[in-house]
């Protein structure tokens, strides 16, 4: 079988040591086979660990290979879709259950960092940058809406005062929240998946799921091996493929692109963002940045829908970089890379099980580091038997793509393109 490696990326060159995980070979039983070693398994499986189940992960590359090893390090809290929108689609009360567990993501990457003892470069404090009035307006009322659930460590800024935490004049203001902050994701991925292995977790990479044998109890297989449980939780995302199709035809990959600078020095480090705060834009195809535990910046943005590999990441990156900061014209870029994430047609998660012992949670929308934490808690809750949690994502909308997979890329760019055309124009 061949090996696959980590892409190539600034936070694949500065990973911190790991054991060999082998692939599985031959036949395992476990209590709870997990699919995929991402945020969202790892942090399934840690929750049951540490509830007295027995855990299997199989990861069809390496520990935090997909989007938790690759995407953008921000904690930012709610959902893709915030609980307002939640609210009107769902009602008062299940939105009610949803809005108090939007902040409760971030907490968990706190604790288990703390807990663990993670070295992944955790920061504090996240700003969201108006563009336009109309942008601060919908600041001032998440302000509100956040707060009515509880979230009060929140700064409304104006152009003044962003500019002392953002050196750039792109902004008209913003929000700053000092419970979001930002991590060497990777790192995240393989400290928690050195905690799964320190509480009896078995972890094996190269070893990605080909089929379940579906029913009283399921198996997975492998290449090599099978896996016989009680439970399988499949926790793949974007990376899943087509192994559950009921999944596939409601969710569509998505590549994101970043690119970090050489080091910069801690003098210009500093110029660029003094507080050493992650940022990110308020357009519907934002941009994103931060700077690193070495002082590169890290930005990123775009969307290629269907997730196809651009050319050329930093021609589309750079320029993006450049309008905010100028003034790293002669910076050399080391790393450019790509990463896929899953999007939902409503743009939030989806949960659910298939039969009585298939669990899934997928479709983060680019909004993954933090929900998929909290989802991991809240599929291990469904395990033990509370299913409160579970039962308020579970019954939110699953919306197939119109014209089913052929045409979901093309309908959801013209989306994406009407939406980016507004923001262009402050409409």
């Amino acid at each position: 079988m061949p090996h696959t490696p980590y892409p190539t990326s600034y936070y694949a060159a500065s990973a911190n040591p790991v054991p060999p995980r082998p692939e599985l070979k031959g036949e395992t039983e476990t209590d709870v086979c997990i699919i995929g070693a991402g945020y969202t398994g790892l942090s399934t499986a840690l929750f049951l660990l540490e509830n007295g189940f027995k855990v299997t992960v199989l990861e069809a590359a390496k520990v935090g290979f997909g989007a938790s090893g690759r995407n953008g390090g921000q904690i930012v809290n709610s959902y893709s879709r915030d609980i307002d929108v939640i609210e009107r689609t769902v009602g008062p009360k299940q939105a009610q259950l949803l809005g108090h567990m939007a902040f409760e993501g971030g907490r968990i990457i706190r604790e288990r960092i703390a807990k663990y003892n993670i070295q992944c470069d955790l920061k504090d404090g996240g700003v969201f940058a108006a563009l336009s009035a109309k942008q601060m307006g919908h600041l001032e009322a998440q302000k509100k809406l956040w707060e009515r659930f509880g979230h009060t460590q929140l700064e409304l800024m104006d152009a003044k005062r962003i500019r002392e935490v953002v050196a750039t004049d792109s902004y008209i203001g913003g929000m700053l929240d000092m419970s979001g902050g930002h991590v060497h994701p990777l790192n995240l991925a393989l400290g928690e998946a050195a905690a799964v292995e320190s509480l009896g977790g078995v972890i094996h990479e190269q070893s990605p799921a080909t089929r379940i044998d579906r029913g009283a109890n399921p198996v997975v297989h492998t290449p090599q091996g099978r896996v016989k449980a009680k439970f399988v939780v499949v926790a793949g995302n974007a990376y899943l493929g087509n192994l559950m199709p009921e999944l596939a035809a409601k969710s569509m990959p998505c590549g994101t692109q970043v690119i970090t600078t050489e080091p910069l020095g801690e003098e210009l480090a500093h110029s660029l963002l003094p507080q050493d705060y992650c940022v990110e834009d308020c357009n519907y195809l934002l941009d994103y940045y931060r700077l690193s535990g070495d002082k590169r910046l890290i930005f990123g943005g775009g969307v290629i829908y269907g997730a196809r590999d651009p050319a050329d990441i930093e021609a589309i990156i750079r320029p993006k970089m450049l309008k905010a900061f100028p003034q790293l014209k002669n910076v050399k870029i080391d790393f450019a890379w790509t990463g896929n994430f899953l999007l939902t047609l409503s743009r939030l998660p989806q949960v659910g099980r298939i039969g009585d012992n298939i669990y899934y949670s997928q479709g983060c929308s680019g909004h993954g580091v933090t929900y998929t934490h909290l989802a991991g808690k809240v599929l291990a809750e469904a395990l033990r038997g509370q299913a409160e949690r579970f039962d308020a994502f579970a019954d939110l909308p699953h919306y197939p793509f119109p014209g089913g997979r052929l045409f979901r890329v093309p309908f959801t760019a013209m989306g994406a393109w009407y939406y980016n055309l507004r923001d262009k124009l402050g409409v």
